[in-house]
């Protein structure tokens, strides 16, 4: 796996923090640095630890998933992207919420948003297995990519308001399909 494949797989899982990120925002007003930069730092966090959880939990398996790894990535990444393509069709302007229910404004919510978007990269960990010495560069990425498109859906949400429209769940669904079915189409015309 390339390292422009880690950042495009990196970039596909921060579109979760950066669309609610901008839902988050839309309605605040105003830029908090300090904690539009929280926010960043745990959406951040989470997507780093994540990947680096799933890879743990595939490494005691690996002589198994080395036979079926493309096939896995194929269905993790291709199950990822279509349900998040799913989720920005389903989309309504009523899926901004008020101050105290975002992670603006409560540090439970921000903890708990920050697991719900990461849950889609502990399953990406599983890809790393047969290239363990990848898991920690990726995940460094994954963590510093969320960071970024996370403070930037803030600067962008709080900007823009109601204003601006953009399906941001369905373009990183689309990135995490693609990439899923480049690494299964690799390995089987090149049968590796």
């Amino acid at each position: 796996m390339t390292l422009l494949e880690i950042v495009l797989i990196a970039v596909g899982l921060a579109m979760d923090c950066f669309a609610v990120a901008i839902a988050s925002s839309v309605s605040y007003g105003h830029y908090n640095w300090p904690k539009m930069l929280r926010m960043g730092f745990f959406f951040g966090l989470f997507q780093g630890v994540m990947p680096l959880l799933g890879w743990l939990a595939g490494v005691s398996f690996a002589a198994q998933i080395t036979a079926i790894d493309h096939w896995l990535a194929f269905v993790i990444l291709g199950y990822l992207g279509v349900k998040m393509g799913v989720e920005g069709f389903k989309k309504t302007d009523n899926d901004t919420c008020c101050h105290k229910n975002t992670p603006f404004g409560s540090f439970k919510m921000l903890i708990t948003l920050s697991f719900a978007t990461s849950i889609d990269a502990l399953a990406t960990g599983l890809i790393f297995v047969p290239m363990g010495h990848l898991i920690y560069t990726a995940s460094g990425i994954i963590a510093l990519v969320s960071l970024v498109f996370t403070i930037s859906g803030c600067i962008i949400g709080i900007t823009f308001g109601k204003r601006f429209k953009i399906n941001v769940e369905l373009i990183g669904g689309l990135i995490l399909f693609a990439i899923g079915t480049k690494i299964l189409l690799e390995h089987l015309l090149v049968g590796c």
